[in-house]
């Protein structure tokens, strides 16, 4: 999807409000609905969380084996972060810490649901996103430039765009049988 996505065709602020109106429809911890979104369409500060988001991708990228050909998959990421400036929406789910730092992994497991939605209703419309997280170890550079209060917490960094193209394959996958068990670890019968 990354290296499909269309950086020159706009997209519009209530085709974003329509998916989001569906999103939040998903399941919060203790129904909370703590998430919030924020939206930046301003191209000053999609290069600022591209630089940050580069920052981290190129250590992570070069501890790649170099001796191994670059996957698809690879060549699609080291795409997006040369482009990802570009790329006309960026989304930051946020969630509210009511845990305090405490518990993350039902903080998380309130937004997640959500950002799912978001990205399938994002499909259904003819745009397409990747959910990212390498902007997070400059979260708190980021939340100063987009004014995003304490007691929030950034979940991913969503590039949004129309996609070119029309057709999709399945993911290459492990065999569904090969990784589900049934009543003890390892069991596949």
């Amino acid at each position: 999807m990354r290296k499909r996505l269309d950086l020159t065709r706009p997209v519009p602020r209530e085709v974003i409000v329509e998916c989001l109106r569906l999103a939040i429809q998903a399941p919060t911890g203790s129904n909370r609905q703590g998430w919030r979104w924020m939206i930046v369409t301003d191209a000053d500060k999609r290069a600022a969380l591209a630089d940050w988001y580069g920052d981290v991708f190129g250590p992570y990228i070069a501890s790649a084996d170099d001796d191994a050909p670059k996957s698809r998959v690879a060549e699609s990421a080291i795409w997006l972060a040369e482009h990802l400036h570009e790329v006309p929406v960026h989304v930051i789910p946020c969630i509210e810490d009511y845990t305090k730092g405490a518990a993350h992994a039902g903080v998380y497991a309130s937004i997640y649901p959500a950002v799912w939605s978001f990205q399938l209703a994002l499909r259904s419309r003819g745009l397409g996103t990747v959910l990212t997280t390498l902007h997070l170890p400059h979260e708190r550079e980021a939340a100063e430039l987009l004014g995003i209060p304490e007691g929030f917490i950034q979940a991913a960094l969503l590039p949004v765009a129309y996609y070119e193209g029309e057709e999709f394959k399945p993911a290459k996958r492990r065999p569904v049988e090969e990784i589900t068990y049934w009543d003890e670890w390892g069991s596949t019968a």
